[in-house]
């Protein structure tokens, strides 16, 4: 007698409550390898292993994409600031007194005068492009990303030494160390009766530090207030005052309070505008990335409706068997449903732990891969961040664990009820 029967002689059916024990003993048979049915066994693995990577694929993305903004988000606003006031109407020649007024504005940590412009960066290795920022000792230290990443010097005496710091990249690319000299040179010097002079001025490298975006590093010259104004040529005003809150999500409201107490005209704009274009290509990269990956647990699942189907044809004959000993359809529809739903299920749940697993340890599992091959596969000069972040989001995992269960279930419900429709004394003749 075949397995099906065997099953369903040990039991009871007539009036056996949904989801008996005989049931799942039954699915549980019909999931092991036979020698008759080894094909279909090889279809359910593949679609056990299509849901887990399915599942992992899209938690480690997820989780890597999140990293990425929030990382970006950190340190492009955590350098830069939230807010910008600009000047309307004159020059920011009082910007201490503006400051000041700003920085009693609820909501507001610091408000830091600035100098900014661009100039060329040299030494006895190389040269390249760079923004030098005029900023006060008190104000640099200010910047944690600044501040709590000096890699060599120090910012002690950082307004009164005359020198600057420098991003660790931009030491590397012009081979320079705290104490060695760059050359800083500016088209926009000194008037002359030939014209404007560039100028061209020597500095002693006081501090390198590495904020961990290589844009940043590769790019970025910070110089003491009084200098910077002395060098550009600014007669005791600042280009700018950039404003750093308590909490970036309220920067409108904070924005809405500086226009109602400002202390003089002033133009005011804040991260969201200057790197929406960025943020928003971002935002539809992680979308665009969770379409593509979900349909890996898609095709999965239907792998689960092909292998169901093949299932149901080779058990024709037990399926009649049991039908004439008294199941109901209900029966036989909870058998196949229970087949299908384990593979789905014990996929995703591995799929899920395979995800968190690989998303908490990507930056040990990267170095592994990266000694192994000797590869770099994280170039940061390429992707901005230093090291490949990882934030999981624990409300994504549980959204992307219930597709997946919800796909699987769905594709055993058309192949478990032709199962339930089977006629038995039909299902005989095609056994």
């Amino acid at each position: 007698m075949s397995t099906a029967s065997e099953a369903a002689a040990g039991a009871a059916p007539t009036g056996t409550k949904p989801f008996a024990g005989f049931e799942w003993l039954l699915a549980g048979r019909y999931l092991r390898t036979r020698r008759r049915e080894g094909f279909v066994s090889v279809i359910a693995g593949f679609s056990f292993l299509g849901i887990l990577l399915g599942v992992a694929t899209l938690i480690i993305v997820m989780s890597v994409m999140n990293g990425f903004r929030k990382e970006l988000l950190e340190k492009i606003v955590g350098v830069n600031g939230h807010i910008f006031a600009t000047p309307i109407d004159r020059p920011l020649d009082d910007y201490e007194a503006v400051a000041l007024r700003l920085r009693k504005v609820p909501g507001i940590k610091f408000a830091i005068p600035l100098v900014e412009g661009q100039a060329l960066a040299s030494s006895q290795v190389g040269n390249g492009g760079v923004l030098v920022r005029g900023i006060s000792e008190e104000d640099i230290k200010s910047i944690p990303f600044v501040a709590n990443n000096v890699k060599q010097g120090t910012l002690d005496g950082f307004g009164t030494t005359g020198g600057v710091a420098i991003g660790r990249r931009l030491a590397a690319s012009l081979g320079l160390q705290a104490g060695d000299t760059i050359t800083i040179v500016t088209p926009r010097g000194a008037s002359t009766p030939f014209g404007t002079a560039p100028r061209i001025k020597a500095y002693p490298v006081t501090a390198v530090f590495e904020i961990g975006m290589s844009e940043f590093d590769a790019s970025f010259v910070f110089m003491p207030l009084a200098e910077s104004q002395a060098y550009f040529n600014r007669d005791g005003d600042v280009n700018v005052i950039e404003i750093f809150i308590d909490n970036p999500d309220q920067t409108q409201a904070v924005r809405d309070a500086i226009e109602a107490d400002a202390p003089r005209p002033l133009v005011l704009s804040d991260w969201r505008q200057r790197n929406r274009t960025f943020f928003n290509a971002l935002e539809v990269e992680r979308n665009v990335m969770f379409i593509i990956l979900t349909l890996i647990v898609l095709v999965a699942a239907l792998n689960i409706v092909s292998g169901l189907i093949m299932l149901v044809k080779d058990k024709t004959e037990d399926i009649a068997i049991m039908r004439t000993m008294g199941a109901s359809r209900g029966t036989v529809l909870r058998v196949f449903l229970i087949t299908g739903a384990t593979i789905g299920v014990v996929g995703t749940l591995g799929g899920l732990l395979l995800g968190v697993v690989f998303a908490n340890n990507i930056k040990s599992i990267m170095g592994a891969i990266n000694w192994i091959t000797g590869a770099n596969l994280w170039d940061p000069t390429v992707r901005f961040l230093s090291d490949i972040p990882s934030v999981i989001d624990w409300r994504e995992v549980a959204s992307v664990v219930g597709m997946a269960l919800v796909l699987s279930l769905l594709a055993t419900l058309y192949p478990a009820w032709k199962a339930a429709r089977l006629d038995p004394v039909q299902a005989l003749r095609m056994g």
